[in-house]
């Protein structure tokens, strides 16, 4: 098929050190500038006058390596498949605080949450937040204000990311803010998710473009448990950009279900990074939903380094119209004995594009390991492209290793079969969508958050799939 790339290149002979990406010896040059953005940070760290020294040296460190970085174009192998001009050549401001009530994040929350954090263009709104459910010990707050105290957040801050920066964290770091903050202390169970909102509210005809860097620290003691919902939403028809970064530590028999969903504006740009630390017999399991964004790049990151450690990853997308959708994976296997899988599914119709790059590593220290990976997109028109790239480095001899790729079209047969059980066309393509994503779906162990992503996924392809748009 002539619009469906599927390679898996040679290992490198060099690795690079644990949870880093490999580097280039002569990095092709970036495009975009950068100077529009250290503008805006200068112009916003001269009203930063009461924040710590600590913060101010991390901040104004990441801005030089911003610049260094510089933003990668398609000729660097990481981003081929997707072309960041839009992001990288145009000029953002941080986006001002704005008024906004429960009732307006009514689409957004759900029922049962333990806790809910809500930021609104940035800023952590106390007044729409619930915290009173939480166990004694269990911290879940502002990020900027634990930082303000030399305690664990500071000691867990920007330590899971890989360094040096690339371009984005060291951007996210540089206009950091404001973000959440998770603690939850060893042999700590916690019943009811948190859950995270970002909110970005923008006027669609506003002149000035903004921008938000959410940032996320989960830290998870020995023998803890809990679910966590991160949500990143924005106003219908708003051009913005959002770079959110999140880190995840998790202690010796932690175990954290982590679920991401992103419902942007169609005319918004989204960057995710999840970057993920797991120790001795952890486990760490991602639900990975992007449905909005007409530029998204979703990457998520874990480093396996304590034996015995397990970790899931499961995603799906559905992008449509002009909509590009990009997911990069990557599991290091640095310790032996541990074990992944990973699920991730794409729907798209119209014009659009979606990208997986799933990368497995496995040390030479790393026996035992058993890593199994599977990327399916469904292409729904014949103007939607699909770019996948599964890849396996493999440095051990004792391992369990497999990946595979597989992109089609709906099965004819199948439609035919439920039409003639008087079902409708669109109705029965729907039916059989929902069937393919309904691996994903279904793993979402908490009903109030995947039974309305169920809903959501049913009104979009409703839209996607209306008789005036032509047969897919």
């Amino acid at each position: 098929m002539s619009n469906v790339s599927n390679t898996t290149p040679a290992p490198s002979p060099v690795l690079p050190p644990a949870g880093a990406g490999a580097m280039r010896a002569t990095p092709p040059p970036p495009i975009g500038q950068t100077e529009p953005y250290t503008s805006e940070w200068d112009r916003t760290e001269a009203a930063r006058a009461g924040q710590s020294p600590w913060l101010r040296n991390r901040r104004r460190a990441a801005r030089d390596r911003f610049v260094e970085a510089g933003f990668p174009g398609t000729r660097v192998e990481d981003w081929r498949f997707t072309n960041i001009a839009p992001i990288a050549e145009s000029r953002f401001t941080l986006a001002a605080p704005r008024p906004i009530t429960r009732g307006d994040l009514a689409a957004w929350t759900f029922a049962g949450a333990a806790a809910e954090l809500v930021f609104v263009n940035g800023h952590y709104v106390p007044a729409l937040s619930v915290t009173g459910g939480l166990p004694a010990g269990v911290v879940a707050g502002p990020l900027a204000a634990a930082l303000a105290a030399d305690g664990p957040a500071r000691q867990a801050f920007g330590a899971v990311v890989p360094s040096p920066l690339s371009t984005f964290p060291a951007l996210n770091t540089a206009f950091f803010a404001e973000g959440a903050f998770v603690l939850l202390p060893p042999h700590t169970v916690l019943e009811g998710p948190i859950h995270l909102l970002f909110v970005t509210t923008a006027d669609a005809r506003a002149v000035e473009t903004a921008m938000t860097h959410p940032r996320v620290l989960i830290v998870a003691g020995e023998d803890s448990q809990a679910r966590i919902v991160e949500s990143y939403a924005g106003t219908t028809g708003a051009t913005y950009f959002t770079n959110a970064l999140t880190e995840v530590s998790l202690g010796a028999h932690a175990v954290v279900e982590h679920c991401r969903v992103q419902r942007e504006s169609e005319a918004a740009f989204h960057v995710g990074l999840v970057h993920v630390d797991g120790a001795r017999s952890s486990t760490f399991t991602s639900h990975a939903f992007a449905l909005g964004g007409a530029l998204v790049r979703n990457e998520i990151a874990a480093v396996m380094n304590g034996e015995g450690m397990e970790c899931t990853l499961n995603g799906l997308y559905l992008a449509t119209g002009g909509q590009l959708i990009d997911n990069h994976t990557t599991i290091d296997h640095a310790t032996p004995h541990c074990s992944s899988h990973e699920v991730y599914k794409g729907v798209l119709g119209g014009r659009a594009r979606g990208v997986f790059n799933g990368k497995i590593i496995v040390r030479p220290d790393a026996q035992k390991t058993d890593a199994k990976q599977t990327n399916r997109a469904l292409l729904l028109s014949d103007d939607a492209v699909i770019d996948t790239k599964p890849q396996l480095e493999i440095f051990a001899n004792d391992v369990k290793c497999t990946h595979g790729a597989a992109i089609g079209q709906l099965d004819d047969d199948a439609v035919f079969y439920l039409r003639s059980r008087a079902i409708g066309e669109a109705d029965a393509r729907t039916m059989l969508i929902h069937a393919f994503a309904g691996e994903v779906l279904d793993r979402v162990g908490l009903a109030a958050v995947r039974e309305p992503l169920r809903a959501e996924l049913t009104a979009r392809l409703s839209a996607v799939l209306a008789p005036a748009g032509g047969r897919p």
